[in-house]
């Protein structure tokens, strides 16, 4: 058994409200939240600073970049795992859904073969009480490859996989819907005449196309045979929300314009946004500013996508802008609760009594939030 842990002078972000006030902790848990302060022997004053849930990320693509820290330098493994749970903890997030690739594409074939060895390592180092954040998997199931289901079937039975999400990277489509600046990319890169490129792109086009249907349709079934929460990643049009409904889909990841952030509202889905683009004034593809989204109400979830810090900054900048009208327990619901109940979890994400201590007390340097202390399960991690 834990012992007690006691926090006061604190501004603690609940669900609805931001209180002054004083924490327990005991047994890994919150054990009661009290207005004002508190005579306890050995109670820590944070001294106003703030006390937030521990951040939940539902979507980092982040451990990749430490496989492959440079290009054709792949890394150890259990080194990139390491590496990357230090940047996730040091974000703030106590719960990481890391975002895996099932299926390769053509820029990244190696996506095959890193798969299993990824979640090899995640679960061994959480096994040995290696990690400060927990981790889970999200598998990002890339419907144009054939082998996708193959992959999907051998790992979506691991304890670690949590969410599955249905992708599809194809020019012309979703994310990339502008196959005209796909091309001209391709001929700089390439230094070959446009007719050859776009030949070239339409074989391509043709040969990703011909697995789309037949992948996702298996993967789906994969995903409702487990009984996971499932994304849709990507949408661009009022069909992709419609085709997702009828799959027994319920979030939108990253939609790519404001009609099928709309049409996901309208049905009732969620909708995840990335961090990243708030704090960048936009997409780095040229697709939906989240501000927009935002500014209609149209973001349940903010997710780190690709830069793990980005979730902790995003929900203080976007309390700071006014015309927004969203308040701090708002922007923080999104990076917390939010995310946790739509990935099944309904024990943490909160600052209540009977839920998991996971928390992180933030200081702000003019506006700018850093982390002073990270929590998970009651014990201190950074």
């Amino acid at each position: 058994m834990m012992g007690e842990t006691v926090i006061t002078g604190a501004r603690i972000v609940l669900d609805d409200a931001v209180i002054a006030g004083s924490l327990k902790i005991a047994d890994g848990q919150i054990a009661s939240v009290d207005m004002g302060g508190t005579t306890a022997p050995g109670a820590i004053d944070v001294e106003g600073d703030y006390i937030l849930p521990g951040l939940v990320d539902c979507h980092t693509d982040h451990l990749e970049k430490h496989v492959f820290p440079r290009a054709h330098v792949r890394w150890d493994m259990m080194r990139a795992v390491m590496a990357h749970d230090a940047q996730i903890i040091g974000g703030g997030v106590t719960t990481v859904f890391d975002s895996l690739c099932v299926g390769a594409t053509e820029k990244n074939p190696e996506r095959r073969e890193i798969l299993a060895p990824m979640i090899d390592a995640l679960e061994f180092a959480g096994a040995n009480n290696m990690l400060r954040a927990e981790h889970f998997v999200h598998l990002r199931c890339e419907i144009t490859d054939e082998a996708t289901p193959e992959l999907t079937e051998a790992n979506i039975g691991r304890d670690i996989v949590r969410v599955l999400s249905v992708m599809e990277h194809v020019p012309g489509k979703r994310q990339s819907n502008d196959v005209g600046q796909y091309i001209e990319r391709r001929m700089k890169e390439s230094g070959k005449e446009r007719a050859v490129v776009e030949r070239e792109v339409r074989e391509l086009l043709d040969r990703l196309e011909a697995n789309a249907v037949d992948v996702r349709k298996d993967v789906i079934a994969l995903g409702k045979q487990h009984g996971l929460p499932m994304f849709s990643h990507d949408d661009l049009t009022v069909e992709h929300i419609e085709m997702a409904l009828a799959e027994g889909i319920r979030v939108a990841e990253f939609p790519v314009s404001l009609v099928a952030a709309r049409a996901a509202r309208q049905h009732s889905m969620l909708n995840v946004a990335g961090a990243p683009n708030m704090l960048r004034g936009g997409s780095q593809s040229g697709n939906v500013a989240v501000y927009d989204l935002l500014a209609e109400g149209l973001v349940d979830i903010l997710a780190s996508d690709y830069v793990p810090r980005s979730m902790l900054d995003c929900a203080f900048m976007v309390a700071r802008e006014r015309e927004l009208g969203i308040e701090l327990p708002e922007a923080v619901r999104m990076v917390t609760s939010a995310p946790a109940r739509a990935c099944g979890l309904d024990d943490r994400g909160e600052i209540l009594p009977g839920l998991r201590a996971d928390i992180i007390r933030v200081h702000l340097v003019d506006d700018f939030p850093v982390i002073r202390s990270v929590w998970r399960n009651g014990r201190i991690v950074n």
